[in-house]
């Protein structure tokens, strides 16, 4: 995948929660990650990117969903946020992270060339989780819903494990077109129980549902050793639903067209 070759509407998951996505003439990363694998603290990184920092061209727009966790944001990936012109996150992340971020709380927006930005929320753990002084399972972590004219509405969820935020969302934010659904049923023993922080396979397929997306783009299920399911489950779990035919989890790199 040399180059990462651009396309007019589409989304390739280069590895974890790394997905780069064209879409109105613009070249956009999600939480980028581009450290080999090793320990990264109390998380352990198994296979890196498919493509390097280096290969992707030049980029307009960096997402951010969350600074706090090394499989959102490792090291190098922080340092190719910082580099872009642009980088969206939550407004805590923003401020630990400095220029170019700019932070954006939930339901609130901004304007990138012909996209609008949308932030939304998301629960980085069980939705009946101990809560922080701001409200946040775990950490402050945000989605984003991306839209604009003549284009598909996009929505990258960020590691969200609630149904009823994404109820939120269906309810609230532009009809979603395709979804970027971090899943993997990632697990810490220390929080929660174990219990999942970002969605299992069945919440995946029940998300879709409730989006009523006609393309989702799996992401998040491999990479690292505390997601704990993987491709496999996520096609049992849309075949089970009956929304096969909308899921997109092809070899790293693939690019899915977006429409």
């Amino acid at each position: 995948m040399r180059g990462v070759e651009r396309h007019a509407c589409a989304a390739a998951i280069l590895g974890g929660p790394t997905a780069v996505l064209d879409l109105g003439g613009l070249r956009i990363v999600t939480d980028p990650t581009f450290d080999s694998p090793g320990p990264q603290g109390y998380l352990t990184k198994t296979r890196g990117p498919v493509a390097a920092e280096d290969e992707l061209g030049p980029v307009d727009l960096v997402l951010v969903s969350h600074e706090a966790h090394a499989d959102n944001l490792d090291q190098r990936g922080r340092a190719f946020a910082l580099a872009a012109p642009l980088v969206l996150t939550g407004p805590c992340s923003a401020e630990l992270l400095g220029p170019p971020a700019i932070g954006l709380a939930p339901w609130t927006s901004h304007d990138v060339g012909p996209l609008s930005v949308l932030a939304v929320p998301a629960v980085h753990g069980p939705e009946d989780g101990e809560r922080d002084s701001d409200g946040n399972v775990n950490c402050e972590v945000v989605g984003f819903v991306l839209s604009g004219e003549g284009l598909p509405t996009v929505y990258v969820s960020g590691d969200n494990a609630s149904i009823r935020t994404v109820a939120e969302i269906a309810r609230r934010a532009p009809a979603v077109d395709a979804a970027v659904l971090h899943a993997g049923a990632a697990r810490v023993p220390a929080k929660f129980g174990g219990r999942p922080l970002t969605m299992d396979s069945r919440r995946a397929a029940a998300a879709a549902a409730v989006l009523d997306a006609a393309v989702v783009v799996a992401a998040h299920y491999d990479g690292w050793s505390h997601f704990t399911e993987g491709r496999a489950d996520l096609e049992l779990a849309f075949r089970e639903a009956g929304l096969s035919s909308r899921l997109h989890a092809p070899a790293h790199g693939v690019p899915t067209p977006l429409r």
